[in-house]
C-alpha cells in the first residue's frame, strides 16, 4: 500500500541517496531536473505520501525529539529545561513530543531510532551535538525532515538553530575588560563542538580588538577526549594565574569555581569568573555566575516553525538560525 513507500525505497529504486530523494521531492537544490522528474514519477507511481501528508489541515503532528543520554545525565539543568520549552513550543502548535534518548552504544553503532524505525513521527528535533558519523546515517535512512538543535555540523548538511556563541562570549570577554581586567584564560576544550569552538573565537576577537596576545597556557581543557568525550572533574590551573576566566558553559564555570576554592583562591575577590548559557543544576555553586544568557524559548519556537515548514513540504534551502541571547551580571565578577 502507499503508506508502506519510504523515500528509501525509491532512492534503492534509482540507485541514489535518500537525501536526493527529499531534495526532489520537495522542489530543493541540487538535483537535476532529470533526476527530479524521474523521482516524482516514480514516487507518483507507487503512491508515495510524504509523512504527515493529510494532516496539514488539523495542524497536528508527531515530533520526535532525540538527546543523547550523556546530555541529561551531565547537563540536566540545560538541556532538560530546553526539552521542555520545545515541549511547550509543541503544544502552541498543536502538536504532539515524543521524546527518545541516544545511548552511547547507539550513537556508536548507527542505531536508528525507534521513533523513526517504527513511524511514529513526522520529523525529527536532534538536541544537543552527536557524532557526524551517526548524523550522516540518520539523514540517508530517515524519510522525515530532521532540524539541528544547539549544534550545527558543516559535513550533514541541515537546518540548525543555535545560540550566539561568537557574539555571546565575545561581549562577555569585552565586559570582563571594562571591569579592569586584561590577563584572561579561557576554559573550554576547542576542537570538542562547534560551539565551544565558536566561543573560543569570540573571546579571541575580544582580546585582539584589545591588543592582548592569546596566551596557549590560558586556553585550559575542561574535558578528556576519548571515544566519547567527557566533562573533567577537576579543572586543570595555570602555572601563571590570570585574574579572569570566560568559561564554555556554567556547568564549567561552577567546576573551575570549586577548583579555585580548593587551592585558596577567592571569587570573585582575587579572581573573576564567568559562564555561558544561564543554566546550572542548583546547588552547584555558591556564587552567582555572571553569564550569557541562551534565549531557549527562541529557540525552541524558531526549530519548531523550521520542523512544520519540512513536513508540510515547504520549499526552504537549508539553513543555519542563530538566535540572541543576553549579558546577566551577577556575583562572580568584579573590577581588577
Amino acid at each position: 500500500m502507499a503508506k508502506d513507500v519510504r523515500m528509501s525505497d525509491i532512492a534503492k529504486m534509482l540507485g541514489v541517496s535518500t537525501v536526493t530523494v527529499s531534495k526532489a521531492l520537495s522542489d530543493q537544490k541540487g538535483v537535476s531536473e532529470q533526476m527530479r522528474e524521474k523521482i516524482k514519477e516514480l514516487a507518483a507511481e507507487l503512491g508515495y505520501k510524504a509523512p504527515g501528508a493529510g494532516k496539514e489541515e488539523r495542524g497536528s503532528y508527531n515530533v520526535g525529539v532525540l538527546v543523547a543520554d550523556t546530555y541529561i545525565e551531565r547537563y540536566s539543568s540545560f538541556y532538560w529545561e530546553f526539552y521542555q520549552k520545545i515541549n511547550a513550543s509543541a503544544n502552541k502548535e498543536s502538536c504532539f513530543v515524543i521524546l527518545e534518548m541516544l545511548s552511547e552504544a547507539d550513537e556508536k553503532n548507527l542505531s536508528i531510532p525507534k521513533v523513526i524505525s517504527e513511524k511514529k513521527i513526522d520529523g525529527l528535533l536532534i538536541l544537543g551535538r552527536v557524532r557526524t558519523a551517526y548524523l550522516r546515517n540518520l539523514q540517508e535512512h530517515s524519510d522525515v525532515p530532521i532540524i539541528y538543535m544547539d549544534f550545527y555540523d558543516h559535513d550533514a548538511k541541515a537546518d540548525s538553530v543555535i545560540s550566539n556563541s561568537f557574539y555571546g562570549a565575545y561581549h562577555i570577554t569585552n565586559y570582563l575588560f571594562e571591569l579592569g581586567h586584561r590577563d584572561i584564560a579561557y576554559v573550554g576544550s576547542i576542537l570538542a563542538t562547534d560551539s565551544i569552538l565558536d566561543r573560543y573565537l569570540g573571546y579571541q576577537k575580544a582580546l585582539l580588538e584589545h591588543g592582548v596576545k592569546v596566551r596557549q597556557d590560558w586556553v585550559i581543557d575542561d574535558r578528556e577526549e576519548g571515544e566519547y568525550i567527557r566533562l573533567l572533574d577537576k579543572i586543570p590551573l595555570p602555572r601563571e594565574m590570570p585574574t579572569a576566566f570566560v568559561c564554555n558553559s556554567d556547568l564549567t564555570a561552577s567546576m573551575l569555581i570549586k577548583t579555585l576554592n580548593q587551592v585558596g583562591f577567592r571569587v570573585p575577590q582575587d579572581i573573576s569568573v564567568a559562564g555561558y548559557d544561564d543554566y546550572l543544576y542548583p546547588g552547584l555553586c555558591q556564587v552567582p555566575l555572571t553569564t550569557y544568557s541562551v534565549d531557549m524559548d527562541t529557540m525552541a519556537h524558531t526549530g519548531m516553525k523550521m520542523l512544520i515548514r519540512r513536513i508540510n513540504g515547504k520549499t526552504v534551502r537549508c539553513g543555519m538560525q542563530v538566535v540572541e541571547g543576553n549579558l546577566i551580571v551577577r556575583g562572580s565578577t568584579a573590577e581588577r
